[in-house]
């Protein structure tokens, strides 16, 4: 019943929502509701009540008045509107019986009509009162006689024309004649006068308009503007307005799909001499793995050749018959399988070569149990340094210990062939694997020569610029400007990253950010915001966007599930409830900040589904579109898959998360260490500080120390945890000077690649020092960065200087920054405020061994560790990539 009652608050908070959204709109009292027994009677009362009123008003008698189910507008039009023709509109007003309306007050009858609301999707009934014939006459002259508006003698006319006026601003047709229309000529002395209906809210009463001069059709009103576009002055209204820099934030137009010439617009692309030049770059940089991938295939199948006697060339390995929708994986260890693999003809178990190596060297390593495990909730007070509650807490479960047994027993033949596993490692533990193919019998080899005769013939060799130095070193010529300090390594070259901004890059700057690139570095391009339509990503502007329509075939995302960064769980909440606290900030019982974050969402969906313009604005906005569009990046190894393949999700994705300026050390706002196993670029694009009162960080400071008594007792028993006092050495935050800034929503920390073991190695180390689910210290760990369990706080990242020499590069996320993450760097995040990012995956040619090591150290993870099953397919996107290189050299060159 709870949960009954929640979503039944929800949904009436959609409908106030939906009624505050009309700019100043009031709540007026609704006209008594007409029940069946006594309808005919109240309602002539009611409709005498209404015309005596009238007629006190200036109403005349043969003067129409409209009853509509659902509201259009509130109060009568003003005589500009309609030519000294008022109509007056009541609000949710319903009738049952009709009879007696009909005899009443000279009326003729009641037509019922049907007209579509564009704002709503939906079809609202009309009840039409019509005035005897001789008034509907005298009014039709009338009229006719003022305005010229109609054409004919009869009562249909009228009530066309009227009904016409009703209609929204976004329905007007070209060249239909509307009374909301603009100004334009006409046949005699005709004139449509004009409109102050706001195309924003729909509204005319809301006071001035300012009408755009270069569409001439749309305006928007003084309340609307000052809400919805507050960067936006009324001359820049004036002189192009937000459709027409189509960046319009009003409800329809965000649910607008990105029309098809926008998307020819934007989309990227390339000359036949760029297609050369990228195609040579991505062979060089490829050719290496695709010699190892034949090279283990054809390991296989010289296997394959001695089991069975035969020379390889005689070898037929049969077909696997895998869609091209279809995603194959490894059974053993979960790793996909992009070509040749052995499989079970009776139980299809697959499995892949690097397993089949490690079977028959007797160290499978794909197979670790696996392990669940259990935690006990110490409850509320605990969270806040009290005891916990008297429960016994549960230990952690191993229940993979008979499958670790039956894979100690899984060996192969001492000919080669592999057996079937034993059921409890999901084989059926009869016959032998057979090797199957995917791609095509000698695909890989046939591929691998033809790109190898390609590479001699133009002399193409790999690219190596690690030990070179480009030009932004050279501070003295004036590159300092694009460079950012981010570490303090003594005796290190690379303390400094590359830190252009997004309207200065020039085609050349592709070459700069490669050199960069190549080495492993981050990258951060400021201000690409800057280079696009301006579309408002603020909280509100996107709650209106997420909500959608009955009548529409997206799912309404009134409710999320968020995580609670101090227990990290998760808590379910209302979309308009999370944006509030967004704004406003939320505080627990005990004073202290409740900070919320949305990871992946829209969820069940992808976003471009519910955030079209959204969607469309932040791929415009990314710059070296040559690596990161996801449609049609030449450089982009994920666009190289078949379109009638299943592909991974690179997103984009948004990142909504609350935040806050202070370390707390215990519930901050963070996205915990972890390393991607591709590449990706994550764009800034809203911040909003929360100020907390004073009394709000009188009590924070109280918790705190509560807080470092419990660790105290907790977690330094083995070890007395002290802060550390630098001797010599520098703190990890001495270069940021910019904390504070009021454009800075994010700190970064981005570890190096070669630092990872060293980092690996402390956090094993200190592990017990850390916390996590329900806020208890951590018991163990299978991987410090793959399980995203830990985040160093600036005493840790001290220590960890001081004890292992290793610094990360930190630096603060402005709005609008985009930050470039290659693959294989460790990273973590703190919101210094309120933040909404929005992330794009993507594969280049440069940081595909990445790619594939991180491939193998997922391989040797628990069987149900969160990051296991490897979901990227980066060997077959090499394959394909070379594949797409190989023919656009031969099709372009044939051309040349």
């Amino acid at each position: 019943m709870m949960k009954l009652r929640e979503r039944k608050g929800c949904e009436r908070d959609e409908r106030d929502c939906e009624r505050d959204e009309r700019d100043g709109e009031r709540k007026r009292e609704r006209p008594r509701k007409v029940h069946e027994r006594d309808g005919g009677k109240e309602w002539a009362v009611y409709k005498r009540r209404e015309m005596k009123k009238s007629v006190k008003e200036g109403l005349r008698d043969d003067e129409v008045v409209v009853y509509k189910r659902r509201k259009v507008r509130d109060g009568p039009l003003s005589d500009d509107d309609l030519g000294g023709k008022k109509m007056r509109y009541i609000k949710d007003l319903e009738m049952e019986s009709s009879a007696q309306v009909e005899k009443e007050d000279g009326f003729d009858g009641i037509e019922r009509d049907v007209e579509r609301d564009d704002q709503v999707g939906k079809e609202n009934k009309v009840l039409r009162l019509v005035p005897k014939r001789a008034a509907m006459k005298k009014a039709e002259i009338l009229i006719k006689s003022c305005h010229g508006l109609l054409d004919g003698t009869g009562s249909r006319n009228l009530g066309t024309k009227l009904k016409r006026t009703t209609e929204r601003d976004h329905g007007e047709k070209e060249g239909k004649r509307s009374l909301r229309g603009k100004n334009k000529e006409v046949q005699g002395n005709e004139k449509v006068l004009k409109s102050n209906m706001c195309h924003q809210c729909q509204r005319n009463d809301s006071g001035r308009v300012v009408e755009c001069s270069a569409c001439e059709q749309k305006r928007y009103c003084e309340p609307c503007m000052k809400k919805w576009y507050p960067k936006m002055t009324e001359e820049d209204f004036a002189i192009k307005c937000p459709v027409c820099q189509f960046n319009c934030n009003c409800k329809r137009c965000l649910r607008l799909e990105v029309l098809v010439k926008d998307r020819e617009r934007f989309k990227v692309k390339f000359s036949p001499e760029e297609k050369i030049r990228y195609s040579r770059y991505i062979l060089s940089m490829l050719l290496p793995f695709l010699k190892q991938f034949n090279k283990e295939q054809l390991m296989e199948k010289r296997i394959e050749a001695k089991i069975k006697g035969l020379p390889i060339s005689k070898i037929e390995v049969q077909n696997a018959n895998c869609k091209p929708d279809e995603r194959m994986f490894c059974d053993n260890c979960r790793t996909s399988i992009a070509d040749l693999h052995r499989s079970c003809p009776n139980c299809n178990y697959d499995l892949c070569l690097s397993c089949c190596s490690e079977i028959r060297d007797g160290c499978l390593q794909g197979s670790k149990e696996k392990v669940s495990m259990q935690f006990t909730d110490p409850g509320k007070d605990y969270l806040h340094g009290k005891k916990p509650h008297p429960l016994q807490s549960l230990p952690a479960k191993n229940s993979g210990r008979g499958h670790q047994k039956s894979a100690d027993e899984w060996k192969s033949h001492e000919n080669g062939n592999i057996p079937c596993p034993p059921k409890e490692m999901g084989g059926c533990d009869q016959g032998i694997l057979e090797l199957r193919f995917i791609l095509g019998d000698n695909y890989v080899h046939d591929l691998c020569k033809e790109a190898e005769n390609l590479a001699k013939t133009h002399k193409l060799h790999v690219c190596n610029t690690q030990d070179q130095q480009c030009s932004c070193f050279n501070i003295s010529a004036g590159g300092k400007k694009n460079l950012l300090k981010a570490a303090c390594r003594e005796g290190s070259d690379d303390n400094f990253l590359y830190f252009p901004t997004a309207l200065d890059l020039r085609p050349g700057e592709l070459g700069h950010f490669q050199c960069h690139w190549l080495k492993g570095e981050p990258v951060i391009v400021r201000n690409v915001l800057a280079t696009t339509c301006g579309l408002s990503w603020e909280p509100m502007v996107m709650w209106r966007a997420f909500r959608q329509i009955r009548n529409r075939k997206h799912d309404q995302l009134l409710d999320v599930a968020a995580i609670n960064c101090l227990d990290w769980c998760e808590v379910d909440i209302n979309v308009h409830h999370f944006f509030s606290g967004y704004l406003n900030g939320i505080y627990d019982s005990d004073g202290w900040p409740k900070l919320l974050k949305l990871k992946d969402w829209p969820p069940s969906s992808t976003f471009e589904e519910h955030l079209p313009r959204h969607c469309g604005e932040f791929l415009n906005s990314l710059p070296f579109k040559e690596y990161t569009d996801p449609h049609a990046g030449y450089l982009n190894l994920a666009v190289k898959l078949p379109k009638d393949s299943l592909k991974p999700d690179m997103g984009p994705k948004t990142y909504i998360a609350y935040g806050f300026s202070q370390e707390l050390g215990r519930g901050d706002s963070v996205t915990k260490l972890h390393c991607d196993i591709s590449d990706a670029v994550n764009v800034l694009t809203h911040i909003y500080e929360v100020t907390p009162s004073s009394d709000n960080l009188s009590k924070i400071e109280t918790l705190k120390q509560l807080h470092d008594s419990q660790d105290q007792t907790e977690i330094c028993e083995n070890e007395k945890k002290t802060k550390m006092k630098m001797n010599g050495v520098g703190s990890c935050s001495d270069h940021i000077q910019d904390m504070k800034c009021s454009d800075g929503g994010a700190l970064w920390d981005i570890f190096r690649r070669q630092d990872a073991p060293k980092l690996k190695e402390y956090l094993r180390k200190h592990f017990n020092e850390f916390r996590h689910i329900y806020c208890l210290p951590l018991e163990q760990v299978f991987d410090p960065i793959h399980d995203q369990t830990f985040y160093l706080t600036i005493e840790h990242k001290n220590q960890l200087k001081a004890e292992y020499g290793v610094e990360p590069w930190t630096f603060v996320q402005k709005q609008g920054d985009a930050v470039f993450i290659p693959a294989g760097c460790p990273h973590q995040v703190r919101n210094l405020k309120s933040c909404i990012k929005v992330a794009l995956d993507f594969v280049s040619p440069e940081n595909v061994n990445e790619c594939i090591r991180l491939t193998e150290e997922f391989r040797a993870l628990p069987e149900n560790h969160r990051s296991k099953e490897d979901k990227l397919e980066v060997k077959k996107m090499t394959i394909y990539a070379v594949k797409q290189a190989v023919k656009d050299f031969a099709e372009i060159e044939g051309v040349i």
